[in-house]
């Protein structure tokens, strides 16, 4: 059985350049949809390269928290074309 932490990161992994999901909707993917704001605590402590976890917003549309700055989520979209 995989961790919460391992299900979250596998979701993540799989979206596409450019899209993103919202908490809610990763938390809804892996089985726990009331699970959104721990979905955010884990990705907040992402370290791991592969997981792309700037591709994961707000439910209301709004980029959200980064580990490494807003401003820097907000660059890294906007590389990708996503619309913020």
């Amino acid at each position: 059985m995989k961790s919460f932490k391992e299900s979250v990161y596998q979701v993540v992994r799989k979206i596409p350049k450019g899209e993103t999901l919202s908490y809610k909707q990763v938390a809804i993917l892996i089985g726990r949809p009331k699970a959104y704001r721990a979905v955010g605590n884990v990705l907040n402590k992402n370290d791991d390269p592969t997981v792309p976890c700037h591709r994961v917003i707000r439910n209301n549309g709004e980029i959200g928290g980064f580990r490494h700055g807003t401003a820097k989520k907000r660059q890294l979209l906007k590389s990708e074309k996503v619309k913020i």
